[in-house]
């Protein structure tokens, strides 16, 4: 079980709110990678500013180092991102890309598309043999490689609302990367469980593996020297260096030596989007999610929608599993319909309209599940659409910044592609395209003609960076990690927080399931009561059963001076086994 939960757990989740912080050293101090002591995760300031919660206790330092230093929020996030780029490479880096959502001082909200684009030379049927999808292309190699956002978006954020350099975030990354820092549980178990395509690439294999070509064990140094090398080149030369200058460069004659079709144009040609977040309501509170190509914040606000109709906390447990799971289903089954990439197809808005909500919500039947259930038709899905070029990081200040990013390689070490000489992982993120109608992508997710490949078109996502607010401050910030299921750990944290009355913690440790239409099964925590999965079960739910099904990071502030946060219990947990 534990394997399996390692290689389901892909995004990578930070919580931040801003805090005071102690300095971040070159090398890491015993007590900063206690991997077992949950306050390492989640630190709360001693002055009242905030809070930093992320997946490593290196990247929260690195976040608290940054306000101390008098940077933002959109600092810290930044700099905690850096940070995981390099202390948690199976999940993220600047080989990849993100979705951020940014509530500034002054009250805007932006949403920051970052998300990957299929490089010029791609094309729907490039993964097809003698007809048919070979899903190995689009997962690991050359081929599986879109054109990485992260660094844009980065840089962008640190010039809208920062106040350190992106060196001054660089170069503390960068000492860690070459003095090294003890390898933890999870990240050894992800490595043990993608061996066989680590052992594929020379470069990949000579960060991660000994000399005999087994994994490091835990607890091991690992050092980064080559990413130290590309994180002090990008320090000097800003991100010009990865887009057009030498990191572009070899990475093209890479690809050309080994059949990649991603070039250094394709690089230059990278274009972040400033687009309109999806505004929904919930019980009196305004929820900001991530638009399409995310479909993260239409089903977050669509499902919160659905639940509207139905008082939460009067319900028994397992009526309130089956209502979520049988709101997931319908929400799916409209993804794999509706959802891409805007600037390529058309996105009905209606599937976030409450008349619609209120339709679906009538069809659920608390006696039995629908396992027939197909997508609906939401209002005007002709003609009103969602607006064209418009490991998760959250972060929040005392001038009422608040950040919340996901960012992701998408499968455990993404392609398994390290380019030689630089350290830096790339994506995978092409297996988000649906490569052929209805053939699954690695989360069993399927799709149509939508979510087909297209030259500079940007993969559909389930990546959730969401905002909540009340009477325009900002109170919660939360974000998840696991594929598929980031779209269901967001739904039922704000559902725990606001719906429950939960604290953080609580809402994070409560057993989650999940239901995404296709394969017809809901998923569900080993840690559900026995009573409630018997419940689901006499209902017609066929269950799958998991450890746990994600890793989600959340921060709450009722005032925006004093902050609650917690890091996934669940991972800490796990490495609480190399102590």
């Amino acid at each position: 079980m534990k394997g399996q939960f390692i290689a389901a757990i892909t995004k990578l989740i930070i919580i931040i709110t801003v805090a005071t912080s102690l300095s971040l050293t070159a090398a890491a101090a015993e007590s900063d990678t206690d991997y077992s002591r949950a306050s390492n995760y989640a630190r709360t300031s001693a002055n009242g500013m905030g809070a930093v919660a992320t997946i490593h206790p290196l990247a929260t330092k690195a976040g608290l180092n940054a306000l101390e230093q008098g940077g933002t929020a959109i600092d810290a996030a930044v700099a905690a991102a850096l940070t995981l780029g390099v202390v948690d490479n199976h999940n993220s880096g600047i080989g990849n890309g993100n979705f951020a959502v940014i509530h500034y001082a002054d009250g805007t909200v932006q949403a920051i598309d970052g998300r990957e684009m299929a490089p010029r030379a791609a094309h729907r049927d490039m993964y097809l043999r003698g007809g048919k999808a070979d899903a190995s292309l689009s997962k690991t190699g050359a081929l599986a490689i879109g054109v990485p956002g992260a660094l844009a978006v980065y840089d962008y954020m640190l010039k809208q609302g920062g106040k350190l350099s992106l060196k001054q975030l660089l170069l503390p990354a960068a000492d860690i990367a070459q003095q090294g820092f003890p390898l933890s549980v999870v990240s050894h178990e992800r490595i043990k469980a993608t061996l066989p395509s680590i052992r594929l690439f020379p470069a990949t294999a000579a960060i991660l593996l000994d000399q005999k070509s087994k994994p490091w064990p835990v607890g091991h140094r690992l050092r980064q020297k080559d990413l130290a090398n590309t994180y002090r080149q990008l320090a000097e030369q800003g991100i010009d260096y990865f887009y057009r200058g030498d990191f572009a460069k070899t990475l093209d004659q890479w690809m050309k030596n080994n059949g990649g079709i991603l070039t250094a144009k394709d690089m230059a040609g990278y274009a972040m989007l400033i687009r309109e977040p999806v505004k929904s309501d919930y019980r009196g509170y305004t929820i900001y999610g991530f638009p399409p190509p995310s479909s993260g914040g239409v089903h977050v606000a669509q499902i919160l929608n659905i639940l509207k109709n139905f008082d939460i906390a009067s319900l028994n447990q397992a009526d309130r599993y089956h209502l979520l799971a049988e709101s997931m289903r319908v929400a799916f089954a409209d993804r794999a319909k509706f959802l891409g990439d805007p600037d390529y197809v058309n996105v009905p808005k209606g599937l976030i309209a409450q008349s619609y909500a209120d339709k679906l919500a009538k069809k659920i039947d608390f006696k039995i599940a629908n396992i027939a259930a197909d997508h609906g038709a939401p209002p005007n899905a002709d003609i009103d659409f969602f607006g064209k070029h418009t490991t998760h990081i959250s972060a929040a200040d005392k001038w009422g910044n608040w950040v919340a990013i996901t960012t992701t390689l998408n499968t455990p070490f993404g392609s398994k592609v390290v380019i030689p000489g630089t350290g830096v992982f790339m994506n995978n993120q092409m297996d988000d395209f649906s490569i052929q109608p209805g053939v699954p992508n690695s989360y069993g997710l399927v799709g149509n003609y939508a979510n087909s490949i297209q030259p500079g078109k940007r993969p559909l996502s389930s990546m959730s960076p969401t905002l909540v607010v009340k009477d325009g401050q900002p109170i919660i910030s939360i974000g998840a990690a696991g594929g598929p299921t980031i779209i269901t750990q967001v739904l039922q944290g704000i559902v725990n927080l606001l719906d429950l009355g939960m604290t953080v913690e609580q809402a994070l440790t409560t057993p989650r399931v999940h239901n995404q239409w296709r394969p017809r099964a809901t998923m569900t925590e080993t840690s559900l009561p026995q009573s409630v999965q018997q419940s689901l079960q006499q209902r017609g739910h066929s269950l799958q059963f998991r450890t746990f099904s994600g890793v989600t990071q959340a921060i709450k502030s009722t005032d925006g001076k004093t902050f609650e946060a917690a890091a996934e219990p669940r991972i800490i947990e796990t490495n609480k086994m190399m102590h």
